[in-house]
């Protein structure tokens, strides 16, 4: 578990302990960003999908990925963007890691309380899948909200009615345009006509629950979860 640091709330001064939370490498470390014991707080007044992310290093393994800023929620509404360093917590090994890749650990995400956490939680998932190029969707979808990897174009819709056969099929068209491969994420689930269309034009379907861990909901969705990239 990462260190606690206090963090103070530039809106109502208010002093906050912190710990910043940690994602798995893909070796199976648990990874966190250092914080900065020396650095002030920001609002966050907007958001931008290049300021969204962080470069941290994992310190069993070396390898550097990019992982969610480390955000805090006052009570006043005010969500804080905690500041990191840019150094590991500890230096990686001498010796370079093997080549035979690790088996997969059990998948550990985060809590959905929001859209962000949804993008998170998703983004999570397919970095264990072995997607790492993850960014924001070129186009914006109809509804929820775009990412994409290599290959890839990801629809995660946080809103509270299921995904209709429209949405499904919006995916699958746009992907088509791109030739990259549609797949849905949804908070709410899809209707009986959703999952039949998505079936048929083999687009993969996960239902993200509120701990933030997907479920495949179809046999694209559990053939991805298989095997991956």
């Amino acid at each position: 578990m990462s260190e606690s640091v206090p963090v103070r709330c530039p809106a109502c001064r208010r002093e906050h302990l912190y710990a910043a939370p940690s994602y798995p490498c893909p070796c199976g470390a648990p990874v966190s960003p250092r914080l900065d014991r020396r650095g002030t707080a920001t609002a966050v007044t907007h958001r931008a999908w290049e300021e969204e992310w962080i470069t941290v290093r994992c310190a069993s393994c070396g390898r550097s990925d990019q992982w969610p800023c480390p955000e805090l929620g006052c009570p006043c509404g005010t969500v804080l963007r905690v500041t990191v360093t840019g150094a590991p917590a500890e230096a990686p090994p001498d010796s370079p890691p093997e080549a035979t890749p690790a088996p997969r650990r059990p998948f550990q995400s985060v809590t959905i309380r929001s859209a962000r956490d949804a993008v998170t939680a998703t983004a999570l998932y397919l970095r264990r899948l072995g997607y790492r190029d993850i960014r924001r969707a070129d186009q914006r979808p109809p509804s929820g909200i775009g990412i994409a990897a290599r290959g890839l174009l990801v629809q995660v819709d946080p809103a509270v009615r299921p995904a209709s056969v429209r949405d499904v099929e919006c995916l699958w068209l746009t992907a088509m345009t791109e030739s990259s491969h549609g797949v849905y994420f949804s908070l709410a689930g899809y209707t009986d006509d959703a999952r039949a269309r998505a079936d048929g034009l083999g687009v993969p379907l996960f239902v993200l629950d509120p701990t933030g861990i997907p479920q495949p909901v179809n046999s694209p969705a559990d053939e991805l979860d298989t095997t991956g990239t």
